[in-house]
C-alpha cells in the first residue's frame, strides 16, 4: 500500500495554468501505474489522465487532450499534472491514484475501479 498526498490546487482564472503534484510514500512507487481523476459536485469520479510505471505510456480523456500533461519522477516518488488553458468546466476535486497490479493497455486504467490507493484530493476552481 502506498500513501498519496496531492498539492497544487487553487483558484485560477479561465485560461490560466496550475500544476498538481502527488507525492507517494510507503510503497514501491516506481512499479506503480498512476492516474489523475476529478470529481465535480454531484458527478462521478472520472479519469483525467494515466501514466505507466515507466512514464512511457500515457492516457488522456478527450476533454483535456492538448491542454493537460501527466508526468512522473520516480526518483522523487511524485506524479504531476500540468494543466494549461483551464476552463470553468475543469473545476473539481482532483485525486491521484496508484495501481500496483499488472495491466494490459494503458487505456484499461481509465476506470477508478482499477486503482488500489487514493489521495485525499485537492480542489481546483476555475473562474470565468
Amino acid at each position: 500500500q502506498v500513501q498519496l498526498v496531492e498539492s497544487g490546487g487553487g483558484l485560477v482564472q479561465a485560461g490560466g495554468s496550475l500544476r498538481l503534484s502527488c507525492a507517494a510514500s510507503g510503497g514501491t512507487f516506481s512499479r506503480k501505474a498512476m492516474g489523475w481523476f476529478r470529481q465535480a459536485p454531484g458527478k462521478e469520479r472520472d479519469i483525467v489522465a494515466a501514466i505507466s510505471w515507466s512514464g512511457g505510456s500515457t492516457y488522456y480523456t478527450d476533454s483535456v487532450k492538448g491542454r493537460f500533461t501527466i508526468s512522473r519522477d520516480n526518483a522523487e516518488n511524485t506524479v504531476y499534472l500540468q494543466m494549461n488553458s483551464l476552463k470553468p468546466e475543469d473545476t473539481a476535486v482532483y485525486y491521484c491514484a496508484a495501481r500496483g497490479r499488472s495491466y494490459g493497455a494503458i487505456s484499461a486504467l481509465r476506470s477508478r475501479y482499477e486503482y488500489d490507493d487514493w489521495g485525499q484530493g485537492t480542489q481546483v476552481t476555475v473562474s470565468s
